[in-house]
This record gives C-alpha cells, sequence and structure tokens, in this order.
C-alpha cells in the first residue's frame, strides 16, 4: 500500500491528514490507497465473517461487484450486476444490492469467490433507478431511488418485514445515500441537488416524520453528496463536498476528512472494526479510526 496526496487542504500533504483531523480519527493515521484502476467505486461493505471488503465498480465496460483480496488486489465477485451502487450488510448476513438498472432490491450469500443465492427482495420495472439501501436494526430495508432526469419524482422507500412497499421521503430532489442510526429511530439521507443531508424521525410502524435538514457544508466546493456511514456513537461519515464529513447525531460538525477525488461511499470494517473505507473516482481508500462502525 502506498500514501496517496491529498491536496485539498492546505495542511494536507504527503498522505497524512490536516494538522486538526476529526477526533474519531486515529492519531498519525494516514488516508491509504488500497485499490485503483480507471472506475468509478462506491457502495463498501465490509463482511465481518470473511474479513472481506466488497465494492461496487462503474466503467465502459458495465457494472461489477468486486472483492479486495489484498492491498492493490481485487477480484470480480459479481460480473453484469445490473448497476448495483449501493451494498449494505445485512441483519441474516448476506450482502443487500440496489440495482439501478435492474429496478430491484436484491440479496446475494456471501463467503464465496463468487457471489452465491441470488434473492429478489423487491422488483418493480417503474422504479427510475435505485441507488442505496439500508437496513434498520428491526429488519426494515429503506432505498433511495432518485429521479436523475426530471429531479420531480425521486422517492425514499420502506420495504418492510412483511414484503410491503410504501414511499415513506418524497420531498427531495435527488435522493442519494442513506442510513440509519444505531438505534433505529432516524433515518438520514442525502441530497445530491441541494448538495445538503437531511434527517428523519422513524415512526414506531416504520414510517418517518417531517424531516429537517440536518448537515450542510459550510464550504465551496459543489462535489455532490453521495453514500454514508455511521459509527457506533452515532457519528454520520457524510460523503461529498470535499471528502468524509464528520457529524454529531445532533448535525454539529466535527471535521472533514479531504479526498482528492470525487468521493462516493464510505464503511466501516477492519479486523477490529475501527478501519474506514472509503470509495471515490479510480480509488479506494482506508483509514485507521479511534471508533469502530454502528453495525
Amino acid at each position: 500500500m502506498r500514501s496517496t496526496l491529498v491536496a485539498l487542504l492546505p495542511l494536507a500533504f504527503a498522505g497524512l491528514l490536516r494538522a486538526d483531523p476529526p477526533p474519531t480519527v486515529a492519531d498519525g493515521a494516514r488516508l491509504t490507497e488500497v485499490f485503483a484502476d480507471d472506475r468509478t467505486f462506491e457502495g463498501p461493505t465490509f463482511d465481518p465473517k470473511s474479513k472481506k471488503l466488497y465494492f461496487a465498480a462503474a466503467g465502459k465496460d458495465g457494472s461489477q461487484i468486486l472483492r479486495l483480496d489484498a492491498p492493490g488486489k481485487a477480484s470480480v465477485w459479481l460480473d453484469k450486476s445490473l448497476g448495483v451502487a449501493g451494498t449494505f450488510l445485512a441483519l441474516d448476513g448476506r450482502l443487500i444490492g440496489a440495482q439501478s438498472h435492474g429496478h430491484r432490491v436484491t440479496s446475494y450469500a456471501l463467503g464465496g469467490d463468487t457471489a452465491q443465492d441470488p434473492k429478489t427482495l423487491y422488483f418493480n420495472e417503474k422504479l427510475h433507478q435505485p441507488n442505496d439501501v439500508c437496513q434498520a436494526p428491526d429488519g426494515d430495508i429503506y432505498f433511495t431511488d432518485p429521479d436523475a432526469k426530471e429531479r420531480k419524482a425521486s422517492a425514499v422507500y420502506r420495504l418492510g418485514k412483511d414484503g410491503q412497499v410504501a414511499a415513506v421521503v418524497n420531498d427531495m430532489p435527488f435522493p442519494n445515500g442513506l442510513i440509519t442510526s444505531p438505534d433505529g429511530k432516524t433515518l438520514y439521507v442525502s441530497d445530491s441537488h441541494l448538495k445538503l443531508w437531511r434527517s428523519y424521525p422513524i415512526n414506531a410502524d416504520g414510517g418517518v416524520g417531517a424531516g429537517k435538514v440536518f448537515f450542510e457544508a459550510k464550504t465551496d466546493n459543489q462535489a455532490e453528496p453521495d453514500g454514508m456511514t455511521i459509527d457506533a456513537t452515532g457519528n454520520l461519515y457524510l460523503t461529498g463536498r470535499g471528502g468524509v464529513w464528520v457529524v454529531k447525531p445532533d448535525g454539529t460538525p466535527l471535521g472533514l476528512i479531504p479526498v482528492a477525488e470525487a468521493c462516493t461511499h464510505a464503511t466501516f470494517g477492519g479486523d477490529d472494526g475501527q478501519t474506514l473505507y472509503v470509495t471515490a473516482a479510480r480509488k479506494v481508500y482506508s483509514l485507521a479510526m479511534k471508533v469502530k462502525g454502528g453495525r
């Protein structure tokens, strides 16, 4: 592995973060490149059983899900993924995927050298392009379906444990990444059009209440907000607007992890659960942290 120059901020140099990184980053940690090629990467998920990182890749030859086997080496775990972008580790240990070209939410068995036992959790040809997905602690699944062309009919859907599907958010032009709080009481969603992040209280029935702006980065960088992850204490890790913004559950920013490329998503993993993996255009990075992931 080699450290990567991060030049967005004047105090970032030779792979080192700023002199005042977010307090959840391990002391002296370096943003380290673990994989690179000419595609865009997103939707990372770390499987604690196999100790492997899985992530989506999109390029001129189509879309795949890759598995990181060693620094700088990845194998094709799922070819022709039909546009799987966001992925999430399900409560049952399977990999959930939002399949944009296939108009569905699907899941696969982890552990093998290739994806096994594919299951369609929900299919609707009227969906625009399912983009990202997460599962709440109670088992409900939420996924975004942005109307990328008109930005008028976007929605966030809830797929209940009973198989019923309903739109729960329809007040965002371009919902993209999303995740629930560790206690399952709040749903966070990024908006790639308005370039901010919103939060919604989750009701007892799985629906959501009125949303509010959760965080809006105070920066001139206009890179679109995308995916996100969360740590065990409820801090959010929001990609876009210059890197990964670390934000407390009350919306107070703790700082920015600058990333030179357009940053797409993040997840926690590693042997101790204290490694932050960040996907971006042509790069996948790792960063040592002081905290574990929220799942």
